[in-house]
């Protein structure tokens, strides 16, 4: 498990513009969370914009929310064609090493994710096409949502980052049943986690993180709203609930200390409702984005 710094930590509730600075919208870095490992930064960028920043000890990816941008690192230039919004396709994204300096331009103006995780090993920057991305659609009925593994173990070379994109229709519940990923142990992994989200027409969202087990204690129900951040360092988390009539988008960022695996272990007392998806078809909207494929 990994145990909050007393007296760093941000709130778990993170809203958009509280932790912004001269550069960025939001940041969440390894100190502020008062953990060990994940960070997130959001940028938005007007047409012609420029923005440089330094990785420090954080593998990073630069990941288009909206629009395109030219990323430059280690003597290479990535054309990111990007995407509308986050309901408007899947993206291609550039990785980027621990000890870099990035540059970013932007002719027309956008809005991007910097997932990011404290790592050790320093691998080389490279381009990730769009229809390299393997997308799945999980769950069943009104637990259906579709998940774009970007940056899963299993579609990304990477030191300790994970990081999946998930897309909820509106009326749904996702992540869900609720689960937990706090503990090392045989089939649990412990991952930090941040949640980023997005809600399509300006409407509202919904939150839930609670206690796994003594000395892990955490109660969130928050209604969050486009730019809004949940910080998870551990606890039950799930569901998250997309309203009627707005799809929900959220990034998932997660590391922690161990093997770079998603092992988690749902609640108890939720974990037969999985066990009716079998019996239930996906949600017929689902691909919710214009280029979703299932996997």
């Amino acid at each position: 498990m990994t145990e909050p710094r007393s007296g760093r930590a941000l709130p778990p509730v993170v809203r958009r513009g509280e932790t912004g600075d001269s550069t960025f919208d939001l940041v969440v870095t390894p100190d502020t969370a008062g953990w060990s490992f994940s960070g997130l930064r959001i940028l938005e960028l007007p047409a012609g914009g420029h923005a440089r920043f330094e990785t420090a000890d954080a593998e990073t990816i630069i990941l288009p929310l909206a629009g395109g941008v030219r990323v430059c690192c280690e003597g290479e230039t990535f054309e990111l064609a990007g995407r509308s919004s986050v309901f408007g396709g899947v993206t291609d994204f550039a990785y980027v090493p621990r000890d870099a300096t990035v540059e970013l331009t932007c002719e027309a103006g956008g809005r991007f994710a910097l997932p990011s995780a404290r790592c050790s090993r320093r691998l080389a920057a490279h381009y990730v096409a769009a229809d390299r991305v393997a997308v799945e659609l999980r769950g069943a009925g009104r637990a259906s949502r579709q998940v774009n593994n970007f940056a899963s173990p299993e579609n990304l070379e990477a030191d300790r980052l994970i990081a999946v994109e998930v897309l909820t229709p509106g009326g749904n519940w996702s992540s869900y049943p609720p689960h937990k990923h706090d503990e090392q142990r045989p089939g649990e992994s412990a991952l930090e986690e941040i949640y980023y989200f997005e809600v399509a027409d300006g409407g509202p969202a919904y939150q839930r993180v609670y206690t796994s087990g003594p000395g892990r204690e955490i109660d969130v129900c928050a209604e969050v709203r486009s730019g809004d951040a949940v910080l998870i360092p551990f606890g039950y988390h799930g569901p998250s609930m997309a309203a009627p009539g707005y799809d929900l988008y959220y990034l998932n960022v997660m590391a922690g200390p161990g093997e770079r695996v998603w092992r988690f272990c749902d609640d108890p007392v939720h974990a037969w409702v999985r066990d009716t998806w079998k019996d239930e078809p996906i949600d017929p909207r689902l691909p919710l984005t214009s280029s979703g494929r299932p996997a």
